[in-house]
């Protein structure tokens, strides 16, 4: 069931092993699941529990740790040995007296690792304060140090293989949102709208199928779309009002983000005014990306354009996407805006998200982009524009 060949896994435990060195780190927990994913090939709906992966300096394979009814799908989805996949007992799980973490140190003393400097994802959603508590009182002669994004860093930079993928997931975007477009009309429901979503995404095309997407389909309407991050209730549609549409394709966990905005009827003035000065921003910072700029020299590009019309955005107008889980699709590394001199190289990629909201509406067209050997590429092919529908349903 691996996804890549091994060769891959080795440059990125390489990789991630010189970071480690570099940060003064001899044992790396890990309990991002993307990460544990990267390194490992891991792939299980399990992280709703503690589980990690334990990569050692001065040792070739990883150790994973895990929840024992979750052993077998280590040995399913990743390269380890046998003697590798080290399950704890079911009555750690979710218990008042036993704790995942009291198990982890234990497998930590007996390999002799117990007084070494051990560093820990400390901003990762799925390690708790209690997780790290266990962990510094059951090994009070180790070094803990904190880090967080160290994989997520070495991740940046996609493979080949790994951009064959997220080009798949963006052909799967393209047609959840054409069923998006389809679907929204005068009169249906919204949660029926996410649900052809979701349909569309997952089964993807002929030749390849679509994985669940970390985020779900955000569905702001009307005045909702003043605001980014909200999803659907099962309201009916009504004429004139805005549709906010983002999801993402996803195919063997790598996304591919996309958002449009839909106009049931005439769109106002405003609004189409807007819609055209996003597009003119994107297709700017599109046209200028290529490697040797700064992340913050793009963000200036939309800022100039933007600026020209009035307006003023403070949130950055786009983020690393690849590889990961819920409850989110960036990598949690480089933003797209002011302060970020991250210099851009070839096959880093980006969900290019300058979008508006303003009091009363607003508006979203965004793109998944991949840095070039010498420019830039949208990693979808759907149109850019405010999409206007009439009462007839009939796309303009």
């Amino acid at each position: 069931m691996l996804q890549f060949n091994m060769s891959e896994f080795m440059e990125r435990m390489s990789q991630t092993k010189k970071s480690m060195y570099e940060k003064g780190i001899d044992v790396l927990l890990i309990t991002d699941p993307a990460n544990m994913n990267y390194l490992s090939g891991y792939d299980g709906w399990s992280f709703y529990v503690d589980q990690m992966l334990v990569v050692i300096a001065d040792e070739n394979q990883p150790i994973w740790i895990g929840r024992k009814m979750d052993a077998k799908a280590a040995q399913l989805t990743t390269w380890l040995y046998q003697e590798n996949i080290i399950p704890y007992p079911e009555d750690h799980v979710q218990s008042n007296q036993k704790h995942p973490m009291d198990f982890v140190a234990k497998i930590l003393t007996q390999i002799g690792q117990s007084n070494r400097r051990i560093g820990t994802e400390m901003s990762s959603y799925y390690f708790s304060a209690l997780a790290y508590e266990k962990l510094r009182v059951n090994l009070p002669n180790a070094i803990f140090s904190d880090a967080s994004l160290l994989v997520n860093y070495v991740r940046i930079i996609k493979s080949d293989q790994e951009i064959d993928y997220m080009k798949k997931a963006a052909k799967i975007a393209e047609l959840g949102m054409d069923m998006a477009v389809s679907s929204i009309q005068e009169g249906v429901r919204e949660c029926d709208v996410a649900a052809n979503i979701y349909h569309s995404l997952i089964s993807g095309t002929t030749e390849y199928g679509g994985d669940y997407p970390s985020i779900v389909p955000l569905l702001p309407a009307g005045e909702n779309t003043s605001t980014p991050h909200l999803t659907w209730t099962d309201r009916k549609y009504t004429n004139n009002e805005l549709v906010i549409i983002e999801l993402a394709g996803c195919h063997k966990r790598y996304h591919s983000p996309m958002s449009r905005t839909v106009s049931l009827g005439k769109p106002t003035e405003e609004a189409t005014e807007a819609a055209s000065v996003l597009v003119e921003g994107i297709n700017s910072v599109i046209e200028f990306v290529r490697p040797g700029v700064t992340c913050e020299e793009v963000e200036k590009v939309w800022n100039d354009i933007i600026s020209k019309y009035g307006i003023v955005k403070e949130s950055r107008i786009g983020y690393s996407i690849g590889m990961s889980y819920p409850p989110d699709w960036g990598e949690r590394t480089l933003s797209i805006r002011k302060g970020d001199l991250t210099i851009l190289q070839p096959n880093m990629t980006f969900h290019l998200m300058p979008a508006l909201w303003f009091d009363n509406y607003g508006i979203e067209i965004s793109e998944s982009i991949r840095v070039t050997g010498n420019g830039c590429e949208a990693l979808a092919d759907y149109k850019r524009e405010l999409i206007i529908k009439d009462q007839l349903h009939i796309a303009l």
